[in-house]
C-alpha cells in the first residue's frame, strides 16, 4: 500500500522486462521452484504478458523465456547407454511422462521442449582444445613462450569427464586443480633459473618414475 517500502516498484522479473522488453530470461533448474511460481508463466506463455503486484501489465511478446531442468537426466542417459543415438522424437517421447508428472499439462503444452543429449568424447575434445588455446594465449602474452598441446593431453582431459552430472565442468576441474598448478610450478622453476624457453609442448604420459603425469617438454626450444 502507499507509504510502505516497495510501493510503486514492480517485481524483479516484470520490472526488468518492462525496462528491457527485448530480453532473454533464463530460469535455471526450474524444477526447484515452487509450483505456484511456475503457474505464473501460464499468463506469459498463453497471452504474452504478465501482471505485477500492482496490476500493471507488462508485455512479454518480445522476450524469450528459457527454462532448464534436470528432471529427465537419468532417462536421457539411459537412452544413450552403449553409444546409442536415439532420434529426437524418441528422446522427447521418453521424457514427456516425467515432465508431465511435475508440470501441469496445460503449462507443459505451452512450452517447446528441447532435450539436451550427453556430450560425446569428440565434442568434449573440441571444448578441451578451446580451453587449452586460451591458456596458451595467456602464457604467450605473459612469458613470450609459444605453447603447443599434444593429443595425449587432450585425451587425458576428456577421459576425466566420466560423470554425466558434471559434463564439461570436469575439464575445468582437471585444468585448474591439476594441470595449471603443475604448469605454474614448472614455469616458476624456469624463471628462477633465469631462462624462459621460447617453446613449450605439454602432453601426458609416463614420467621418469614410470607413473603417468603431465609432461612439459622444452626440447623444441
Amino acid at each position: 500500500p502507499p507509504g510502505y517500502v516497495g510501493y510503486g516498484e514492480g517485481g524483479m522479473l516484470t520490472e526488468a522486462v518492462r525496462q528491457k522488453p527485448y530480453s532473454v530470461v533464463l530460469l535455471d533448474e526450474c524444477e526447484k521452484a515452487d509450483l505456484e511460481v511456475m503457474n505464473l508463466f501460464y499468463q506469459v506463455f498463453d497471452k504474452g504478458m504478465l501482471s505485477d503486484g500492482e496490476g500493471r501489465v507488462v508485455n512479454f511478446r518480445n522476450t524469450v523465456v528459457i527454462l532448464t531442468s534436470n528432471l529427465a537426466t537419468d532417462a536421457i542417459m539411459k537412452l544413450h547407454e552403449g553409444g546409442a543415438k536415439p532420434s529426437s522424437e524418441d528422446v522427447s517421447a521418453a521424457i514427456r511422462p516425467i515432465l508431465s508428472k511435475h508440470f501441469k499439462p496445460a503449462l507443459l503444452a505451452r512450452m517447446t521442449v528441447v532435450p539436451y543429449r550427453p556430450m560425446d568424447p569428440e565434442i568434449l575434445g573440441e571444448i578441451a582444445k578451446l580451453k587449452l588455446a586460451s591458456l596458451g594465449k595467456r602464457i604467450k602474452l605473459a612469458h613470450g613462450t609459444q605453447v603447443t598441446f599434444q593429443d595425449t593431453l587432450v585425451s587425458e582431459l576428456v577421459s576425466r569427464c566420466t560423470e554425466s552430472e558434471t559434463g564439461a565442468r570436469a575439464l575445468d576441474h582437471a585444468l585448474r586443480g591439476s594441470l595449471m598448478p603443475n604448469l605454474a610450478r614448472n614455469l616458476l622453476e624456469k624463471m628462477t633459473q633465469g631462462e624462459m624457453p621460447p617453446r613449450l609442448s605439454i602432453g601426458y604420459g609416463a614420467s621418469f618414475g614410470g607413473e603417468a603425469a603431465w609432461r612439459f617438454d622444452y626440447s623444441g626450444a
